[in-house]
């Protein structure tokens, strides 16, 4: 059951409107990172979530999200405010009206489309989708994916603030980004809290991979450190001379019924290419020769 307080949960003060650093703040509205987003991977995680606490961690974290994605609309909508009104009784002469609604972002989009209000698009205008809730069903996989979640979201709260000299403004997003920080340290603490935590899921990897590094790209930049090199570590450094990990040839191949057997050396008989053939093509004939 949800109810709804009309107070925000932290107070929003815009100076002045801005409908292109309106258009801007919807990234993290309606955009992959956002608090929609958020809000929705936390809420389906939650509900099919085995593990009383982390049930608990996931909603708590889910519902305040959507309280976030309510600061963020009343931003994007005081910064449209002005536009919106303008708009709606023609009150400027059309070509300042034009350029005002024209400044930059896709603040066009959102005044004309709707009229003002936040919609739920990314800063370009793309509409939100469920594609954006990456969880897979494991708490290992999906507590690390809500982490590495909160730390992009982070990043992007930061460009944002760095995008405005509005002091109310910057004030709310750098709560916002703050929550973020708080929220990645709930779920890191929620990850380590499961003694096996690595891998994820449960079956174990093979063991004469697990711990190889394979040096496949090679040349000037080549660098060592503890993610490559080390007792913890196997490596290969020449693919080519080493060949297939597995110590077989590299090539692929399967075991085919007769019947179709014989259809694929027929296929292979029919498209087969005659190398001593030379024909003259379309396009050397387009190029006159």
């Amino acid at each position: 059951m949800f109810t709804h307080n009309k107070r925000l949960q932290y107070t929003v003060r815009v100076s002045e409107p801005n409908p292109v650093l309106g258009s801007l703040l919807l990234e993290q509205f309606g955009g992959p990172d956002g608090e929609l987003a958020a809000a929705m991977r936390y809420f389906t995680q939650g509900l099919a979530e085995e593990d009383a606490g982390r049930k608990d961690l996931l909603l708590d974290i889910a519902t305040e999200e959507l309280s976030h994605l309510e600061v963020i609309g009343s931003i994007v909508a005081m910064l449209n405010k002005g536009a919106k009104g303008d708009l709606a009784e023609a009150a400027l002469e059309e070509a300042d009206l034009y350029r005002s609604l024209t400044a930059g972002g896709n603040s066009h989009t959102q005044a004309i489309l709707y009229g003002g209000g936040p919609a739920l698009t990314n800063s370009s205008g793309v509409p939100w989708t469920a594609a954006y809730v990456d969880s897979r069903g494991d708490p290992t996989c999906d507590l690390r994916s809500n982490i590495a979640a909160e730390s992009r979201a982070k990043i992007v709260y930061e460009r944002l603030i760095n995008v405005t000299d509005d002091p109310g403004i910057k004030d709310a997003l750098g709560f916002l980004m703050t929550r973020e920080i708080a929220h990645q340290k709930s779920f890191e603490k929620a990850l380590y809290s499961i003694e096996d935590n690595f891998p994820p899921g449960k079956l174990a990897g093979m063991s004469e991979y697990d711990s190889l590094y394979i040096n496949a790209s090679t040349g000037p930049g080549d660098a060592d450190g503890p993610w490559n090199s080390g007792d913890k570590w196997e490596r290969i450094d020449d693919v080519e001379a080493h060949g297939p990990v597995d110590g077989g040839d590299g090539t692929a191949e399967v075991k085919l019924p007769k019947d179709q057997l014989g259809s694929v050396k027929a296929l292979a008989e029919r498209t087969a290419s005659d190398p001593g053939i030379d024909p003259v093509t379309g396009a050397e004939l387009g190029m006159g020769k």
